[in-house]
Parts: C-alpha cells; sequence; structure tokens
C-alpha cells in the first residue's frame, strides 16, 4: 500500500477519534445549542489561539496563496504582509468587548448579538442573509481545495483510479470525474465529524491540525531548499525565468501512440515541432479513435524549458499565441513588484493596491464572522492577551515560508500555470520522492488538508447555528433540546451538501472565491458589529443600513470587475480593493443613518459597562 496513504489515513483517523470523544461530550450537556455551537464558552489559551489562527489559515492560504506566489512570484510577499496585524487589530480591539456583550446576553451566533443589542428581529434576519450568502462561497472554496488535495494523494491508487472510471460513466460533459469522485470523498469525511462533534469537534481537532500545519510547512521549508541548493541558488534560477505564452493548441498521434481513444490530461507536457518548445493544455482533451487531431484547447507554451513529465502518446500544434500583459519575455519579473500578470498590463501588485491590503488583511480578518464567533468563546482575558502574540507568531512562520517555499517550488516544478492550484500538493509529492521518504507526502499533504478541514468545520458549523438560532428559533423559540438537537444535526449536513453540489463544476481560481466571500463578509459587518460595541447611539436602522449598503458596494464592484475583464475580480476604482470603500460607505452610512434617526434605543447602558 502507499506510504503516503497509510501516514495521511492515520491523521484522518485521529480526527474523526477527537470528533467522537467531542460529540459524547457535547451531547451530555444540559444546553446542547450552546455547547454545540459555542463549546460553553470556555476556550484556553492554547485551544483558542490555534482554533482562531487555523480557522484563517483555510483553502486559500495552502492552496490559493500558493498558487499566486507560483504564478506572481515574491511580491506576493508584500501582497500578505499585513495578515500579520490581524490578532492585533481582530482579538484586541473587538475581543474582550464582544465576547462580554455575548455573555451578557446569551447570544449564540453573530447576528443574535446584533439582534439583541438593538432588540430588532429585522437586523438579526439582514446579518443571518449576509453570512448564509457570502459564507457559502467561502464554504465553496474549500470543497475544491479539498477535493484538489486528495486527488493528488489518490492519483496512483488502483482503487481510486477504477473509481473514476466508474463515475466517468455519469458524469456530464466538462466535468472531471476524478475531481468528483475526490470531492465526494472528502464532504463524506468533513461533514460526518463536523455533524457529529459540533463545535468542540472543531476546536479540538483545529489544536491538532495547528500543529500538522506548523511541521508540514517547517519540513517543506527544510525539504525545498536542500533539493533546490539554497536560496541564492533558487534566487538566480527564478531570475531566469519568463511568464509562459498563452496559446490555442490542437494534438495529434505520433508514431509511438497506442490505438484508440487517446487521453491528452491537463497539465501534463507535450513536444511541438520546434526542439525547445513544449505545450501544457489548461483542459484535457481527447484524440478519438479513427482521428488524427484533438480539437482546439486552451494551453500554455513554454520556450527553452526542461519538460517535467513529457508524454511521447501524441504532440502539439500551436494555432496561435499570446503573451502577458506584463513580464512578456522579461527576465526577472518573478522577483520584484508589481509581478507578472496574464491580464492586466501594470502588473499584478501596483504599489497602491499592495498599500491596500495593508488595511483590507487586518481589517478584513477582523470582520470574519468565524473569527468574531471564537471571540464569544474564550474563557478569560489573560486567555485574550497570550492569545495576540501565539496568533501572530503562527501567521509570521506559516506565511512567510509559504512564499519562500513556492518560489523555490516554481524552480524545481515549472509548468504548473495550466492547474496552479495544485502546486501545493504536487509540490508535496514531488518533495518526498525526492528526499526517499514516501510516506512522508502523507504529512506534507496532511498540512493543507488540515488548513482546509479546519476552515470548512468553522464554516459549515457557523451556517447551521445561524439557521437553527437565528431563524428556527425565532419561529419556534419553545423548542425542545432534543428537537434542536436534531435539527442542529440535520441543518449542518444539509448545508454541508448543498457545498457539495455548488462546488462540482468549479471555477479556475480558488483564492478568488475566497478574497470575494471575505471581503464582503468583512465590509458587511465590521462596523455594524464595531460600533454597536462601542457607540451607544447606533440605531437598529443605522445598523441595518450599514450592512446593506456595503453589500450592495461590494457586489456592484464585482459585477463591475467582472464584465471589464471577464474574470470573477472586483473592479479597484481608485486601486484600493473593494474591502475598503464597503467599509467607509458602510461607517457613512450607519452614523449618518443613526443620527439622522429619532427612535434610537434607551437603556443600552448594561452593553456599555465592563
Amino acid at each position: 500500500m502507499n506510504p503516503a496513504l497509510v501516514s495521511f489515513g492515520i491523521y484522518v483517523l485521529a480526527v474523526f477519534v477527537l470528533a467522537w470523544v467531542a460529540g459524547n461530550s457535547s451531547s451530555k450537556s444540559k444546553s446542547f445549542v450552546n455547547e454545540y455551537f459555542l463549546g460553553g464558552r470556555a476556550l484556553g489559551l492554547w485551544a483558542f489561539a490555534l482554533t482562531f489562527a487555523t480557522t484563517n489559515a483555510s483553502g486559500g492560504s495552502f492552496i490559493g496563496f500558493p498558487a499566486k506566489i507560483y504564478t506572481h512570484g515574491w511580491v506576493l510577499a508584500l501582497w500578505i504582509a499585513g495578515y500579520m496585524t490581524v490578532p492585533f487589530i481582530a482579538i484586541g480591539v473587538l475581543g474582550k468587548r464582544l465576547n462580554y456583550v455575548a455573555r451578557k446576553v446569551n447570544a449564540i451566533t453573530l447576528p443574535e448579538v446584533l439582534g439583541k443589542r438593538f432588540k430588532s428581529e429585522s437586523v438579526t434576519l439582514v446579518a443571518t442573509i449576509i453570512i448564509v450568502l457570502f459564507m457559502f462561497f467561502y464554504l465553496m472554496a474549500q470543497f475544491k481545495a479539498g477535493g484538489m488535495i486528495l486527488s493528488t494523494l489518490l492519483a496512483e491508487e488502483p482503487l481510486f483510479i477504477n473509481g473514476t472510471k466508474f463515475i466517468a460513466q455519469f458524469t456530464p460533459s466538462g466535468m472531471d470525474p476524478e475531481y468528483l469522485l475526490t470531492l465526494i470523498i472528502f464532504s463524506v469525511a468533513v461533514i460526518g465529524y463536523v455533524v457529529y462533534g459540533g463545535f468542540k469537534a472543531v476546536v479540538w481537532t483545529d489544536m491538532m491540525q495547528g500543529i500538522i500545519m506548523f511541521l508540514g510547512v517547517a519540513i517543506m521549508l527544510v525539504l525545498v531548499l536542500s533539493q533546490v541548493g539554497g536560496l541564492e541558488r533558487a534566487t538566480r534560477e527564478l531570475h531566469k525565468m519568463v511568464p509562459p505564452k498563452t496559446c490555442k493548441a490542437i494534438f495529434e498521434r505520433t508514431p509511438e501512440s497506442p490505438q484508440g481513444t487517446i487521453l491528452v490530461k491537463k497539465g501534463t507536457w507535450y513536444k511541438t515541432d520546434k526542439d525547445t518548445s513544449y505545450v501544457v493544455p489548461s483542459e484535457s482533451t481527447f484524440i478519438n479513435e479513427g482521428s488524427n487531431k484533438s480539437s482546439s484547447v486552451n494551453a500554455y507554451l513554454y520556450e527553452n524549458s526542461k519538460p517535467r513529465n513529457l508524454s511521447r502518446t501524441s504532440s502539439a500544434q500551436v494555432q496561435s499565441q499570446k503573451g502577458y500583459a506584463y513580464g512578456e519575455n522579461k527576465k526577472g519579473v518573478y522577483l520584484s513588484a508589481p509581478g507578472p500578470d496574464l491580464k492586466n498590463g501594470t502588473g499584478f501588485l501596483a504599489i497602491v493596491t499592495a498599500l491596500s491590503f495593508f488595511i483590507f488583511w487586518p481589517f478584513g480578518g477582523t470582520g470574519q464572522p468565524a473569527n468574531m464567533v471564537r471571540l464569544m468563546a474564550f474563557k478569560n482575558t489573560q486567555t485574550l492577551r497570550r492569545s495576540i502574540i501565539t496568533v501572530a507568531f503562527f501567521y509570521s512562520f506559516i506565511y512567510f515560508c509559504l512564499v519562500i517555499i513556492f518560489c523555490c517550488g516554481k524552480v524545481l516544478l515549472p509548468g504548473m500555470e495550466a492547474d496552479a492550484d495544485r502546486v501545493m500538493p504536487e509540490l508535496a509529492a514531488l518533495l518526498s520522492k525526492n528526499a526517499g521518504v514516501p510516506w512522508l507526502a502523507g504529512l506534507l499533504v496532511a498540512a493543507p488538508f488540515a488548513a482546509i478541514m479546519s476552515s470548512v468545520d468553522s464554516f459549515i458549523l457557523m451556517l447551521s447555528s445561524s439557521l437553527v438560532r437565528d431563524v428556527y428559533q425565532r419561529i419556534n423559540p419553545n423548542a425542545s433540546e432534543r428537537k434542536l438537537k436534531s435539527l442542529s444535526y440535520m441543518i449542518t449536513f444539509i448545508v454541508g451538501i448543498l457545498a457539495v453540489f455548488a462546488m462540482m463544476n468549479p471555477p479556475q481560481y480558488l483564492q478568488d472565491l475566497i478574497i470575494f466571500a471575505s471581503g464582503g463578509l468583512a465590509g458587511c459587518l465590521l462596523m455594524p458589529i464595531a460600533l454597536s460595541l462601542y457607540w451607544p447611539r447606533m440605531t437598529p436602522r443605522g445598523a441595518i443600513a450599514g450592512m446593506l449598503g456595503a453589500l450592495i458596494i461590494h457586489l456592484a464592484l464585482t459585477i463591475i470587475g467582472f464584465k471589464m475583464t471577464g474574470n470573477f475580480a472586483p473592479y479597484d476604482l481608485l486601486n484600493l480593493n473593494p474591502f475598503i470603500w464597503d467599509v467607509i460607505g458602510s461607517a457613512i452610512l450607519i452614523v449618518a443613518v443613526s443620527l439622522l434617526d429619532n427612535s434610537h434605543q434607551e437603556n443600552t447602558e448594561q452593553f456599555f459597562v465592563d
């Protein structure tokens, strides 16, 4: 049996054991809802710090972020630098007061905090709708990432290959049966332990997954630096590299081609009629039996590159080609700002945009509902203070190491632009193989898998808690604990299944989904939550205006960006991230509407006395 699969299986088994223990603990609690969704508000230092850190270090951190490093180079260090300050803002500014108010009103969810603060069902409903909308996009991205990681790990297993062939019989055209099967496997694993274990299972597994992530990144850093010949050599090699060209290509049979239908596989290298030119298709296609050529597909063209997994079953004919909008034939472009970009003529990261990320990350992270829920669950102020430094160190180590790993990884593993979201598991497998330690691949792949699971479990639980606590219990406030318990299990299961169906045919870039969802959540909720905790004069109408105003701004800029570029990417007005405009618009509307509203609340002193 594959040693990597065995070590990975041990990790997954440990997750289920923790979920089983946590589930038994939650089911015995007198208040099932409080225990299931908040863990009894008793998280200590390591539990709180690691569940907070790992919830943020999601599939975007270990799949989407490495893909961007691989595609754009060292400039991603500048792009992510502001993230190191997230714990200082998120935990330091909101932590103590949000925890105090949530305990005061016995709130389980974020919409419930707002609803009880303003004594308004409308505020609760609007907040719930926004969380469900954006969190579902976030959840979709994580399911895609989980499926991709399992695809790399299981690719050569006979049982998996046979399963893929079986699934292919029922897979619609345009869907990848291999990805579909891994998506099903991933969803069964993660939905199962979240449904049974609840918040306590999420926290306990997050602690284990945080350790796995830390060790995985540390081991990958050592392996990649040793195999590439050190950072200095990697930098020299990276300086020589230029971005590939995009092209349209068809594939033809060669004298070495087998009989029958030939699969032209996405991500595989194919020779052209030039000795130093190779094509890597961005999508799979077939040369059908009785035909000598495939249909035309999108691909990447590499010149003067060393092929990694050259196929001799067919050759490529380039029909048309186009260079990067910024960085074409430009050496050193991966080493400095703004970094190469396929469609943007000014490069990937303009300086003004880079500066806006120093606002987006810390304040965007602060506005994430999954973070705020954890702020409602820590035990005491001492836990809060110590967690700030712990989480800041965790982020600094993880993210800056990832930049080094995947800049070096581009040298070791060229030609991944066609499927950049797979670079993390592919590099983990390559490093383990080169080191002669095949079982290590299971641990290295477990690191990004742990990041994804730690986010998926949190997001599923947040969605289900919003629906159970903020919708059902409003309709049926006298529901029994037994009824709430059954409904919590059922809703958690349904949310997970819906996310699976939504991601059967995923978009190309994982990180784009994550930035859209995280920016939308933070933009709509940061100012309403912050001002509700610190400004007694704020009114329910002001809260609703702030949330809906930010939602309209965020969706409008995203739609404009899509219309202008054809990509799922927002329009950066004045080169500023849309999140900044969301927050500005939200703050102005909250203040203006609250000051004009004569129906402001009385007796709010209970929320502002420590």
